[in-house]
């Protein structure tokens, strides 16, 4: 397998996992604080905003290096 095909995969699959487990560690987190319904939606609305932060640099970087 050449590197750079593992590198890539290695990329999506640890930072989905990286993605997961802050996903849980919010849950515990509003869940510990008792943060109610409210809470805990914007600490998971920070937590998605930073992940579509990720998505769209990914994209916008593949975009520039396909032109």
């Amino acid at each position: 397998m050449d590197p750079a095909v593992f590198e890539e995969w290695m990329m999506i699959l640890l930072v989905s996992a990286l993605i997961g487990f802050m996903g849980f560690i919010v849950w515990d987190l509003a869940k510990q604080s008792q943060a109610g319904r409210f809470g805990t939606l914007i600490l998971f609305g920070v937590l998605g905003l930073g992940v579509l932060a990720f998505i769209i640099k990914s994209v916008a970087v593949a975009l520039i290096e396909g032109l």
